[in-house]
């Protein structure tokens, strides 16, 4: 097979045009082509009065493959292999089942691993199934009642699932395949498996984690929601077994191997998991507020006069500023033709996402407009002081709100400008608890909400209208990625035998693809059993 890159077509290119356009590159004739299938797929809008598809397509052909390489001579033509993810030899012999917590994309695909390997995972989530989730959720936007175990940040799917679906990443790992695989395998649309910029939108995520478990049951795995991990059984430095909670229930599990896919807003477990002995240290995190414009503004920006065409959808955009001698900015998670969302997932507290569905269609754009804050900066050298400044926040923000899940918010003209909010103009803020005109500076730190005043005018710089004085702020963004990290060893356990902290929530993963990935390797290391206490 041969991988044939830059390859550069028209909006309104037709399925002839890229055939063509291959054998030209290979300098062969079309019908030379047995099969023609895109690996890659990405948008060159750097002149935006000629805005083109560029791909990547691998092929098969008629004749000698390393004839045809020597004959068209380009360096866009290399050989090419389909990947093929294979699990290692599976030598654990333990009679206990390995006990997965948490049912984010961690804990979903290393217990999927597991189930493929015939170890038959027991999976608990304190959260509820994602269509009881649903339901929850939309209470808690419709009616402002929060379910603390059920919620944006918990249940099937993990956070993840009331987001954007958006599987960019920036690890290098072939595992990320086997994600992506196994997500189209399970309902995520094809084009996930090609496209530069991958996303399955929440609405569509839904029906794919609940096929994954599904499938996780049918191998002989066994999934148990609203059940809440209360307890690790430690004897002579090793997992015995694990307490948790079901149905107001106490039951002791004996098992000799737990994995913590706990997720990042856990904050009781972890605090139950640092007093069982488990050594934890400071990780950094960010903070800041989802920025938010009318999704033509951006598109506009970033398209020219082709935004609004069927072919490119809504437009994206990903911004950094790293001053010389200062803190930097990033947007993070942009949701284009999206909403942000309420994600609290403890009483007395507001923190916002964006979510997207598939489609991308809402009359808004939103990303988080965020700024990184080291260990130094937190208020205390205790190994959860992260935690508790992330609380703070958004216990701040509860107040300020008016104590009902009301966001703050405010435009971003009157936050250049050092002042509060009276009221909103054209940008309708679309936060579903509703929002507050306030001052986003009596939420967050002063540094960082000068570094996102400074970023805002920098970024406008790169993405015309960013620092329109109508987009709105709404705030905190505080659970970008944990504060806290499980310590863990080259075997990926921690200082307790058979214990896997894992995923975003033990701080090793930053999005929905690393942290399955992270859970895949975890998985490894079970089947593997290269310890024996």
């Amino acid at each position: 097979m041969l991988r044939i890159n830059e390859i550069k077509l028209p909006l309104d290119y037709r399925e002839q045009d890229l055939k063509k356009a291959t054998a030209r590159v290979l300098k062969i004739k079309p019908e030379s082509i047995k099969t023609l299938s895109v690996a890659r797929k990405s948008i060159d809008s750097r002149k935006k009065s000629d805005i083109k598809f560029i791909f990547a397509v691998d092929v098969e052909i008629d004749g000698n493959e390393d004839n045809i390489l020597k004959k068209c001579g380009s360096n866009r033509v290399s050989s090419s292999q389909i990947y093929d993810y294979v699990l290692p030899p599976i030598a654990r012999k333990s009679k206990y089942r390995p006990v997965v917590v948490g049912f984010g994309p961690a804990g979903m695909f290393c217990a999927l691993t597991l189930a493929k390997a015939g170890l038959k995972p027991l999976v608990i989530e304190r959260g509820c199934d994602v269509d009881k989730r649903k339901k929850d959720v939309e209470n808690f936007w419709d009616n402002r009642v929060l379910n603390e175990n059920s919620n944006v940040q918990f249940g099937e799917g993990g956070a993840g699932t009331f987001s954007d679906g958006k599987l960019t990443t920036g690890i290098k790992n072939k595992r990320c395949r086997e994600v992506f695989l196994q997500f189209e395998k399970h309902g995520a649309p094809s084009e996930i498996l090609y496209s530069a910029k991958p996303h399955i939108g929440t609405d569509k995520l839904t029906d794919v984690v609940k096929n994954i478990r599904n499938t996780i049951i049918a191998l002989g795995g066994d999934v148990v929601f609203e059940s809440k991990l209360t307890n690790i059984i430690i004897a002579n430095g090793v997992v015995h077994g694990i307490t948790y909670e079901h149905n107001n229930k106490a039951s002791d599990l004996e098992t000799d191997c737990v994995v913590l896919a706990i997720g990042h807003s856990a904050r009781d477990t972890v605090k139950m998991l640092y007093a069982k002995g488990i050594k934890m240290m400071q990780k950094p995190f960010s903070v800041g507020a989802r920025i938010e414009h009318p999704r033509e503004i951006i598109d506009k920006a970033q398209y020219g006069g082709f935004a609004g065409h069927t072919a490119l959808g809504a437009a994206d955009y990903k911004l950094s500023c790293h001053p010389l001698h200062g803190r930097g900015a990033y947007t993070f998670c942009m949701c284009p033709g999206g909403t942000v969302v309420a994600a609290a997932s403890e009483k007395g507290g507001v923190v916002v996402n964006g979510m997207s569905e598939y489609a991308r269609n809402c009359e808004n754009s939103n990303s988080a407009l965020l700024v990184g804050i080291e260990p130094e900066n937190f208020p205390s050298d205790h190994p959860l002081s992260g935690i508790d400044y992330q609380l703070q926040m958004e216990q701040t923000a509860f107040k300020i709100g008016g104590g009902d899940y009301h966001a703050p918010a405010q435009l971003v003209g009157d936050f250049l400008n050092c002042k509060a909010t009276k009221s909103f103009k054209s940008v309708n803020p679309s936060c579903p608890t509703g929002v507050v005109p306030s001052d986003i500076r009596l939420v967050l730190p002063q540094k960082v909400t000068d570094t996102m005043a400074s970023a805002i005018i920098e970024m406008d710089k790169k993405l015309k209208g960013f620092s329109m004085y109508d987009a709105v702020l709404t705030a905190p963004e505080t659970r970008s990625s944990s504060p806290v990290r499980i310590i863990r060893d080259d075997f990926l356990e921690c200082n307790i035998g058979n214990v896997y902290p894992c995923g975003e929530g033990a701080g090793y993963a930053g999005g929905i693809v690393s942290a399955a990935v992270d859970g895949i390797r975890c998985a490894e290391a079970i089947i593997v059993d290269e310890h024996n206490y």
